[in-house]
């Protein structure tokens, strides 16, 4: 997804962490639409209030932490809508009314002409989950056009945690020839018991082509080649020469399709997507997904009017979406429970 914004952005003041004394419903002179009153009656707080500060720091080459620079919301969506790629285009209905309710835009024209992305996903790990019991994602994936894929596979690994600090001191930095490409997100998802409500995930992760590892494809389930790539795996690994293997001895076909796009004012704006995971070969639906994210430069922008505007958006549309809605889940954490094991995760 991407963000727009303009040159300039308003300047801040010492305040600009504290929530306004006003409802923000006060402003458009409206409440969203099935939003209980006491959801109403308090006005959420700021984005800087739910991102706390981050510490400075260094890793062990002296290079300064990386700092958040994404903020994503997403819900985690019942698959049982989605019998289409029509279907996934009537998400962005329930979009428009609490859109229209917090004053906000949001439009799908031309998106129906856009192309629609199939990937292989597959997840690796120890047989006792020890990555993804210690917050880490290890994972490959590959995109289809036409039905065939298309360049190198990707390794994508990240860290993914409730504490910030916890996430951003973890070097997920791999020891490779050439490039990678690090994302450190600010991830927004409704608590995992009602609607209503924000709980964060801060996901620290790097992404490269699998032809950079430099190793063949009968050595990519030998666990001491990941550790090698990424040294922070080190304190996991418990003998020589481990092995892991495919999760859940499943690869997930995603299909997603960009939808439209929400417009917050003030030059931000961001493209919406609808996604699908199922299995791969007999096409069993298992999750869907929505989102959409923006990027920010510090976190001074975190208090920009257009970004309140987004979370009261994203407050609303769990209520208007609670029939699609699927809480206390994650697309990687339905993976890892397909065949009944109870991974312990900290998302």
């Amino acid at each position: 997804m991407t963000t727009r914004k303009r040159p300039t952005v308003p300047k801040q003041t010492k305040t600009a962490g504290k929530a306004p004394t006003q409802p923000a419903s006060k402003a458009s002179g409206k409440s969203p639409k099935g939003v209980p009153s006491q959801a109403k009656s308090q006005p959420p707080a700021s984005w800087v209030g739910r991102v706390p500060p981050q510490k400075p720091g260094n890793y062990a080459d002296g290079l300064p932490f990386h700092e958040v620079q994404y903020l994503c919301c997403k819900l985690i969506l019942r698959p049982n809508h989605f019998v289409s790629r029509e279907s996934l285009f009537e998400f962005g209905e329930v979009l428009r009314a609490p859109a229209k309710e917090i004053g906000i835009g949001y439009s799908a024209k031309g998106f129906h002409g856009e192309p629609l992305k199939i990937r292989e996903v597959l997840f690796v790990d120890t047989d006792d989950f020890r990555l993804y019991n210690n917050a880490f994602i290890l994972r490959r994936r590959i995109p289809y056009r036409d039905g065939f894929p298309v360049g190198d596979p990707e390794i994508v690994f990240k860290f993914r945690h409730s504490d910030l600090q916890t996430a951003a001191e973890t070097d997920v930095r791999p020891q490779i020839r050439g490039d990678h490409r690090v994302k450190f997100k600010c991830q927004a998802l409704p608590l995992k018991e009602k609607l209503g409500g924000i709980r964060l995930l801060f996901s620290h992760n790097v992404q490269f082509p699998r032809s950079a590892m430099g190793i063949g494809s009968e050595d990519m389930l030998d666990f001491d080649n990941w550790v090698r790539v990424f040294p922070v795996l080190g304190r996991l690994r418990q003998s020589p020469h481990e092995k892991i293997g495919l999760v859940s001895e499943t690869i997930i076909e995603e299909v997603l399709q960009d939808i439209g796009e929400l417009d917050f004012g003030d030059g931000l704006m961001a493209k919406t997507n609808v996604a699908i995971w199922r299995t791969r070969g007999e096409h069993r639906p298992l999750i869907g997904e929505f989102a959409f994210q923006v990027r920010f430069k510090d976190r001074q922008q975190l208090a920009r009017p257009a970004l309140r505007k987004m979370e009261e958006f994203f407050l609303a549309l769990q209520f208007a979406a609670k029939d699609w809605i699927s809480l206390n889940a994650t697309k990687t954490g339905v993976v890892y429970r397909m065949l009944g094991n109870a991974p312990k995760a900290h998302e």
